[in-house]
């Protein structure tokens, strides 16, 4: 595959290795407690901001493409020029200023990932402002909290679904304190006869045109690397969501080091024009910072408004990204979607035959590089695949691996996995199928990415080294504590909350538990606050077990219990697709009601696999005996998952109290 070669060049550049080496501090054991690496990107001199980046393009690379856009109703990508894009950014930060927004002031964004979210933010910042994000799928009540706390005097919403819910939730602010609502799309004309509404950026380029070019400079050169630049309110997992203050400075720290971390991605070593469709939320940072980082890097960016497989696959094949951002969620998806198929035309025994042979593949060609099971084997064995394994791979390749990347859109070689671990197995299927993964870990307060595996040292089931300029520290009790330019420095108008998440020397405590192996890469094994502990005594962490649960289908969502019980147990949701798929394949009805699904023994035991599958990483202490299918979904609307789709234990836990009690016997 093209990929290993890029990689194997790659490696030669020993100067590239060397770069990105951690320090590493042992305790008296000799255990790895502290691990730091040094920066790639020196903070800019001159105190460039990501403000300033459009701006620099335009005029260092006016004619290059820096982003796509989908035209209206032909659906074609067409070209946005670094030019171009800055002007429409000039443009909307004039009608911005025009509007009544001052230096420091803010305005809240609420919308899908689209190309307008990326000129709006830009143009924010142009003008002096900031930016707060509102996830497009919040409620009233969240809106609410979000502008009153953050003291947003401007709102720009996506749709007038959007606006009703703003409407709804600002209702009860008094007028003074009740920002002015802007819509992106043009609303509709109200008779055939009218004309529909201008949307945001044609009002605000319209509303700008007196204001003179020279403003948006003046307040542009004011900003300074301390400024601060958005303030994202966490999707906690309880209680009201903290506004997390992010500077310039932040922001920049955490886009170049990784542009120069990544170089097979973001250099495009492979000759390719770089580019990636991004449609993770933009309310989200790792979005963020991925936007800024591909404009920084004059990368071709699309932006897409769903994550939803069936509704991003099209999207994929049309725009043929070379490298995506996503969440485990999504990889999984492309993997289940592939054996579904294999499994309609009879052929499942064969996609699974490929599945385990690329995972051996995997390992034999990374075997210096891994840890955990098969990489000591594969080491003994000399480190590389044998002639029968390339063989084999290669038949595959024909079979199988070629019609993954067919679904990625065909020229996708790389890509970067957030949000929670990645399946070691699954991250090498995708590695033998010709596309590297990168895994990272991070938070909103670290500027998303704290680690990221490095390109020429990849370890899947780690989340690699911290990212270039960044320190990663054990406490005694396993929390992991990150340190350097990238951590926030204060939560908004919330003292109590930034003096716990700071110590006095600034390592920020993420309540995430992990481990150091002896050359520096972070394995997250759970949370802090959700780690179980048995009436036996013994210490679960839940997370590793939900996550390997969850890659398998049919599981959709799922919650492991045990806390002051006997035994581990779980309750378990069924992803509807895999539901359809599984009863198209045993010929039974579609409208087969799910209370009957639930308790099929057919059912039952493929889940059974796939908690097998999840014991097989811990030990038998900490293995799930028991477990209980049940209906529905945890969902963002149903108030069991967070906008970043993070499970509310606490939630599940009072919305199934019956399931739970009964799966102890109760």
């Amino acid at each position: 595959m093209g990929v290993r070669k890029d990689l194997k060049r790659a490696r030669k550049r020993s100067d590239l290795a060397d770069r990105v080496k951690p320090e590493l501090r042992r305790d008296e054991r000799g255990v790895v407690r502290e691990a730091r690496t040094p920066p790639l990107a020196a903070p800019p001199s001159d105190g460039t901001t990501p403000a300033d980046i459009p701006f620099l393009n335009a005029a260092e690379a006016p004619d290059t493409v820096v982003l796509r856009r989908r035209s209206a109703g032909a659906g074609e990508w067409r070209p946005v020029t670094a030019a171009a894009f800055a002007r429409e950014v000039t443009a909307t930060a004039k009608g911005l200023i025009a509007a009544g927004l001052e230096p420091g002031g803010r305005v809240a964004l609420m919308s899908r990932t689209r190309y307008e979210w990326e000129v709006l933010d830009f143009a924010i910042w142009a003008a002096g402002g900031q930016t707060v994000p509102i996830y497009a799928t919040s409620s009233p009540e969240q809106i609410e909290w979000i502008v009153r706390d953050s003291g947003a005097r401007l709102l720009i919403v996506e749709t007038p679904e959007n606006a009703v819910a703003a409407e709804a939730g600002l209702a009860a602010l008094p007028d003074a304190d009740r920002p002015r609502i802007r819509q992106i799309t043009p609303a509709p004309a109200p008779t055939p006869a009218a004309e529909a509404a201008s949307g945001a950026l044609s009002e605000l380029a319209a509303l700008g045109r007196d204001i003179p070019d020279d403003e948006v400079a003046k307040r542009r050169a004011a900003l300074t690397p301390d400024t601060i630049a958005t303030i994202c309110y966490t999707s906690g997992t309880t209680g009201r969501p903290k506004g997390c203050v992010l500077t310039h400075g932040n922001l920049y720290a955490e886009a170049a080091n990784t542009v120069e971390l990544l170089h097979p991605i973001f250099k495009a070593i492979t000759g390719q024009t770089a580019s990636t469709l991004l449609f993770l939320p933009l309310a989200h940072i790792l979005g963020r910072t991925i936007q800024i980082a591909c404009l920084l890097a004059r990368i071709e960016l699309g932006h897409c408004p769903s994550i939803k497989p069936d509704e991003l696959r099209p999207e994929l094949r049309s725009f043929r990204p070379t490298f995506v951002v996503g969440v485990p969620y999504l990889f999984e998806k492309i993997h289940d979607t592939g054996r579904a198929t294999a499994e309609k035309i009879g052929r499942g025994a064969s996609f699974d035959r490929a599945d385990r042979i690329a995972v051996k593949f995997g390992e034999r060609s990374l075997a210096k590089f891994l840890e955990g099971p098969g990489a000591a084997g594969a080491r003994r064995r000399g480190g590389g695949p044998g002639l029968g394994l390339t063989l084999a791979t290669g038949l595959y390749d024909l079979l199988v691996y070629r019609r993954v990347r067919k679904e990625l859109g065909g020229r996708l070689r790389y890509a970067i996995s957030g949000g929670s671990p990645l399946d070691r197995g699954l991250n090498l299927f995708f590695y033998t199928a010709g596309i590297v993964i990168y895994e990272g870990y991070g938070l909103t307060e670290t500027t998303a990415a704290a680690t990221i595996t490095p390109p020429l040292r990849p370890r899947p089931g780690t989340v690699g080294l911290p990212v270039p300029g960044t320190a990663i520290r054990l406490a005694d009790d396993g929390e992991v504590l990150v340190k350097g330019p990238i951590v926030f420095g204060s939560y908004w108008h919330n003292a109590t909350a930034t003096a716990e998440a700071l110590d006095p020397d600034g390592w920020f405590r993420t309540g995430d538990l992990g481990a150091l192996d002896d050359d520096g890469y972070l394995t997250i094994t759970g949370r802090k606050k959700d780690i179980l502990v048995t009436s036996g005594g013994k210490n679960v962490s839940p997370a590793v077990l939900e996550d390997r649960l969850r890659s398998r289908p049919p599981v959709g969502q799922c919650i492991v219990v045990g806390d002051n019980r006997s035994y581990v147990a779980a309750l378990v949701t069924l992803e509807p697709e895999s539901v359809a798929h599984w009863l198209s394949v045993r010929k039974l009805p579609a409208d087969t009601p799910m209370s009957e699904v639930i308790r099929d023994p057919r059912m039952i035991a493929d889940v059974q696999k796939a908690v097998d599958f999840a014991n097989e990483a811990v030990s038998r202490a900490e293995s799930i005996r028991r477990f209980k299918l049940v209906e529905g979904e945890f969902t963002e609307d149903n108030g069991l998952l967070t906008p970043s789709l993070k499970i509310k234990r606490q939630a599940v836990l009072a919305a199934y109290e019956r399931e739970i009690e009964e799966l102890y016997g109760a």
